[in-house]
């Protein structure tokens, strides 16, 4: 029954609520309310204070931690773990799965698809039109500049930014 309901749920988000407006506009204060509370039932695991902007385009197999948020169309595939205390921009993209590639006689279009988990840990920003790829961890209290396209881990504290994003520098040093 709780899968059911969760599926339920998931398509009452994504086939109306997820477009709903913004707290800002004047019609709009009742709306990221219920788009919280939704998320709350069909999310994998969902953290206390949960923000889900407008047309956030989320999985039900995603985990996320306290006080985070998804950001206004963001996509977020199944697979994908995210920590306590993350913000993000508009426009993220975060992957958890990409197509097979590996067989040289067989069309990329007919080799599958591979799953690789991704993980985002706590303290995280992820600034506008971010795409993570998967099997990325990104570490605890890191910054991922607008723009960045990450292909690999990022280590706690730093600052990366680019395509592919590179380690610009670290918080925690002067």
């Amino acid at each position: 029954m709780k899968r059911a309901w969760r599926m339920f749920v998931y398509f009452w988000y994504i086939a109306f609520f997820r477009f709903t407006p913004e707290d800002y506009r004047p019609y709009g204060l009742f709306f990221p309310w219920l788009r919280r509370k939704l998320a709350e039932q069909f999310l994998l695991k969902c953290g206390s204070d949960l923000r889900v902007k407008h047309n956030a385009d989320v999985s039900m197999n995603v985990s996320v931690g306290d006080h985070s948020e998804l950001g206004q169309r963001s996509l977020i595939h199944g697979g994908v773990s995210i920590g306590s205390h993350v913000i993000m921009g508009p426009d993220v993209k975060i992957y958890a799965r990409n197509h097979r590639t590996d067989d040289l006689t067989v069309p990329i279009q007919l080799q599958g698809k591979i799953r690789k988990p991704t993980i985002i840990g706590d303290d995280v920003w992820i600034g506008a039109n971010v795409v993570i790829l998967p099997g990325v961890a990104v570490g605890d209290h890191a910054v991922v500049a607008a723009g960045a396209i990450v292909t690999k881990d990022v280590p706690d504290w730093a600052v990366v930014g680019g395509n592919p994003a590179k380690v610009l520098k670290f918080r925690n040093e002067s």
